[in-house]
């Protein structure tokens, strides 16, 4: 049964059990737009790899071919030449199978327990400040945020919405 048969239905007129032929159709077609969509999405984010890999072949600076990707994925995002439904589902899976990305290199790091095991407490102590000061950092960054949204809250519309909830 061919997909063209889902918008002409003439084939199916013919046939004894013409609703079943037609859900079958209809999940087959539906089937075949979500892998044409998750293929296009996939296409965009690979295309801004590339490039992103072709800039850091081409550009003397040592930044990683990664991080291109990423500023010419949001630069893109920003100004709406790439819209947020183009990239969504496949970002999202991208997103659900990260922590699966980790596993070899974590496996990979029992490999030289013998250089690591003399440096624990160091490593340690720098895993746990790094991670302190990101945290610092990005919520007075997010506070900042906040509160140059609320005076532009207050001048646009001469009020000042509390989101830090009622205070008791």
């Amino acid at each position: 049964m061919c997909f063209s048969c889902l918008h002409k239905k003439v084939h199916l007129l013919d046939q004894k059990n013409t609703k079943y032929d037609l859900r079958i159709c209809t999940i087959l077609y539906m089937k075949r737009e979500l892998i044409m969509k998750y293929l296009f999405q996939f296409t965009i984010i690979g295309m801004i790899t590339a490039i992103g890999e072709l800039l850091n072949l081409l550009l003397p600076l040592p930044i990683p071919a990664s991080i291109y990707g990423l500023v010419i994925l949001f630069i893109a995002l920003c100004t709406k030449i790439i819209r947020l439904d183009q990239v969504e589902h496949a970002a999202d899976f991208f997103l659900a199978i990260m922590p699966i990305l980790f596993v070899p290199s974590t496996v990979n790091l029992m490999n030289y327990w013998g250089v690591l095991k003399d440096n624990v407490v160091g490593l340690l102590v720098t895993c746990i400040l790094s991670t302190m000061a990101v945290m610092g950092i990005t919520g007075s960054i997010t506070q900042l945020i906040m509160k140059i949204q609320r005076s532009k809250n207050q001048d646009i519309h001469g009020i000042s919405p509390d989101i830090s909830g009622p205070s008791g």
